[in-house]
């Protein structure tokens, strides 16, 4: 099976010239305008010449710049079609539980939302990763998917245990927020889920960050100046679980209530 212009751009991104490399992002970002543009005003966008738009083509192994823009074509109509036959009470969901955060959000991918939630809800086990900054909203996810299923693990403010990863299996998926300044563990943690072969979602700014080369799924943050960006796509992403296993987190929750009641942790 031929890859997807996306796959065959995050195959080869490491290998590319800086140039090339600005056209690649700016083509993963506007597909649309990728489409439709010649080579010479996707070079004026990318602040690069139409040679290197022309010689991204040759880089990524195809014939030339037709044959790039034929690959794009064809993937920006299939994610147009497939978001305009998703289902509507899915679409209506996810967009309810967007509306508080319109602010802060990129547009959510509808497609790589459901293929998110259904492995977190499918997988073994979850390990979330965040360090520094972004381990705040890695530690609030962690702690609202725990109320939603059993065997949910988090990485440590500036560090993980090998001894933790070495657990994780083919079925199992790790969550993993990257943003700038992007850290060396986060990349690490991602590599060696990959290594055994976990399935890695990435929350980061950019596809082509360095967690995002690599993931299987990557969910956008909006700006990365303000953590309600990352915590309004956790929500999301809890939202969608709920409503997607509604049975299997209703009885946590209820059994979690009371446990609650017995402790007599909340006032009211």
């Amino acid at each position: 099976m031929n890859p997807s212009f996306q796959e065959l751009i995050k195959h080869k991104y490491p290998d590319l010239s800086r140039g090339q490399k600005k056209v690649a992002e700016f083509l993963v970002n506007f597909m649309e305008k990728g489409s439709l543009y010649t080579a010479g005003q996707i070079g004026k966008e990318a602040g690069v010449s139409e040679t290197t738009v022309i010689r991204l083509a040759y880089a990524l192994g195809l014939n030339g710049f037709s044959d790039l823009q034929e690959l794009m074509r064809k993937e920006w109509l299939s994610s147009a079609e497939s978001k305009e036959a998703a289902s509507k009470p899915a679409a209506d969901s996810a967009a309810e539980e967007k509306k508080p955060f319109n602010e802060w959000l990129s547009p959510v991918d509808e497609k790589e939302l459901s293929q998110a939630t259904d492995a977190l809800i499918k997988s073994d086990q979850v390990y979330i990763a965040g360090f520094r900054e972004s381990h705040t909203a890695a530690y609030w996810l962690y702690y609202k998917m725990n109320q939603l299923r059993n065997h949910v693990l988090l990485s440590f403010p500036t560090g993980f245990l090998l001894e933790t990863l070495c657990n994780l299996t083919s079925a199992s998926t790790v969550v993993i927020f990257s943003l700038p300044r992007y850290t060396k563990e986060a990349l690490e943690v991602a590599q060696q889920a990959k290594k055994q072969g976990a399935k890695v979602i990435a929350i980061t700014d950019r596809r082509l960050s360095p967690v995002g080369q690599i993931a299987d799924i990557t969910l956008l943050a909006g700006t990365t100046e303000h953590i309600l960006s990352l915590l309004a796509l956790s929500q999301i992403v809890i939202s969608s679980m709920q409503k997607r296993d509604e049975k299997t987190a209703g009885k946590r929750q209820e059994h979690l209530e009371k446990l609650y009641a017995e402790q007599g942790i909340f006032l009211e």
